[in-house]
């Protein structure tokens, strides 16, 4: 993350196309060493790239991952459905009173005296 953070400070700061020295740099500039070996397929693998398509690529393909939102919802809302149609058979029943829990008293101690 460090390797591609420092690239993408690096662009920021108008270098369009960052070297190993540049991210080098920066990365030293904070008390951080790059691995070589990471930083050498990084830069292989961004050559001749354009760093503002390529987020935008993966932005799309993260839009296209399921991530449980609007289909978590739905699988919700079907078990909510279930115990609505119940509600009516449950009103039917006398209500029973509720214990009164030690913590529902003010232990003498009020808000406002």
């Amino acid at each position: 993350m460090k390797l591609i953070a420092a690239y993408l400070l690096a662009v920021l700061g108008g270098n369009e196309c960052p070297s190993s020295d540049d991210i080098k740099g920066i990365l030293s500039s904070v008390g951080a060493e790059a691995d070589e070996t990471k930083l050498s397929h990084l830069m292989s693998e961004l050559e001749g790239k354009d760093i503002v398509e390529l987020i935008a690529e993966g932005r799309d393909k993260f839009a296209s991952v399921p991530s449980g939102g609007a289909g978590g919802a739905v699988a919700a809302a079907a078990p909510a459905a279930s115990s609505a149609a119940a509600a009516p058979e449950a009103a039917k029943e006398a209500p029973k009173e509720e214990e009164k829990e030690e913590s529902d008293d003010d232990m003498g101690f009020s808000l406002f005296e």
